[in-house]
C-alpha cells in the first residue's frame, strides 16, 4: 500500500470539518426559523442533522486531523443564508450544502483509496448518512404525487 500524502489528507480533513461545523451552524439555526403545521416535525429534523454534523461527523475528523499530527480548524465553512424562511428554501440550501460536503469526502477518498484502509472507510462513496439527509431533503422538497426528484 502507498503511503497517504499527509498534508493533502489533513487539508481535505480541515475542510470537512468546517463543512460539518457549518452545518451544526446551519440546521440549529435553520430550526429556529420553521413555522406553521409541520414546525415539530421538521425542527426536529433539523436538529437531529445538526446533533449528526457535530456528533457523527465533526468530531471523528477532529479526531482524523489530530491522529495525523495537525491541528484541527477552528474555522467555520460557507454559511448560506438565502435569508427566506419557507421550507422549500431551506430544504434546497440544505441540499446544496449537502452536495458540497459530499465532494469533499469524495476528494478525500481520492487521495486515501488503496492507500490507507481506515481512512477509506470513514469517507465511503456511499456514506448512509449523506445518502439519508440528502435523500430525505429531496423528498422533503417535492410535492405529493410528484416523482421529480432534486439535485
Amino acid at each position: 500500500m502507498a503511503e497517504i500524502d499527509k498534508e493533502d489528507v489533513v487539508a481535505v480533513l480541515k475542510r470537512i470539518l468546517e463543512s460539518e461545523l457549518a452545518g451544526v451552524v446551519r440546521y440549529t439555526h435553520y430550526s429556529f426559523l420553521v413555522f406553521g403545521f409541520g414546525r415539530i416535525p421538521i425542527r426536529s429534523w433539523l436538529r437531529e442533522q445538526a446533533d449528526e454534523s457535530l456528533l457523527q461527523h465533526a468530531q471523528q475528523v477532529g479526531e482524523w486531523i489530530t491522529t495525523l499530527g495537525a491541528y484541527p480548524s477552528l474555522a467555520i465553512g460557507p454559511l448560506l443564508d438565502s435569508h427566506t424562511f419557507d421550507i422549500s428554501s431551506i430544504l434546497r440550501e440544505s441540499l446544496q450544502a449537502e452536495n458540497l460536503a459530499l465532494t469533499l469526502y469524495r476528494e478525500l477518498l481520492a487521495l486515501v483509496e488503496d492507500r490507507s484502509v481506515a481512512l477509506e472507510e470513514f469517507a465511503p462513496p456511499d456514506d448512509p448518512y449523506r445518502r439519508d439527509a440528502r435523500g430525505r431533503s429531496r423528498q422533503m422538497l417535492r410535492r405529493p404525487g410528484e416523482v421529480m426528484t432534486f439535485d
